[in-house]
């Protein structure tokens, strides 16, 4: 776990105060409009029925999934993000469930979705805490329900930030009560330096059990 003063390096999951401290400010991954491969599984039919979307920051993507008609709950544990995302909802005039929550205490939600979101908070977690965050999902995923996560790959070069996650990493952490439908390259956009992105993977996971 990396220290109070410095930005996590890769392979390290940042403390929680990170993200808090983070909200002082801008954080990079706050860009002002949904993901573009957000936008492009959306409006392929990747997303259906109820939506949660996990550590959902300031809204961009909750929103514009609202916008198209998907009743949307969107969770992050940090208050201010929470503020600021009904704020960018009202502005936009749509209707999304923000709730400050823990994505490691899942099951307090106490109810499924047919679609959950993760765009950028997988690759945040030690592998303690990844696991339980998956067996969490098997809380909120209903049965014929699909997962979608957006994270940093290892086709990304090496540096500070998330972990770079191995399309390897993904099926070990999907085995029983999950089915990996697939797995393919993406780009996670943030406001850091001139690219604008990070190498992604784009998975989709359906929960069968």
């Amino acid at each position: 776990m990396s220290g109070e003063g410095r930005p996590a390096l890769a392979g390290e999951a940042p403390p929680q105060s990170v993200f808090q401290q983070a909200y002082e400010g801008q954080p990079p991954w706050v860009i002002g409009r949904p993901q573009a491969d957000v936008v492009a599984l959306v409006e392929a039919g990747g997303v259906r029925g109820d939506v949660l979307d996990i550590g959902c920051g300031t809204g961009d993507n909750a929103i514009f999934m609202a916008e198209r008609g998907y009743a949307v709950t969107g969770i992050d544990m940090v208050e201010k993000a929470i503020e600021i995302a009904r704020a960018n909802a009202a502005a936009r005039g749509v209707k999304v469930d923000f709730q400050v929550g823990n994505a490691l205490e899942l099951d307090r939600l106490g109810r499924t979705f047919d679609t959950v979101l993760d765009a950028g908070l997988f690759h945040a977690f030690n592998d303690e805490d990844r696991a339980r965050y998956v067996d969490g999902l098997g809380h909120v995923v209903r049965h014929g329900g699909v997962y979608h996560m957006l994270v940093f790959s290892d086709r990304e070069p090496p540096s500070q930030g998330p972990r770079r996650v191995t399309q390897p990493e993904i099926h070990a952490a999907f085995v029983e009560g999950w089915r990996v439908l697939e797995i393919r390259p993406a780009r996670y956009e943030h406001a850091v330096g001139d690219k604008g992105y990070a190498e992604a993977w784009l998975a989709s996971i359906e929960r069968t059990g």
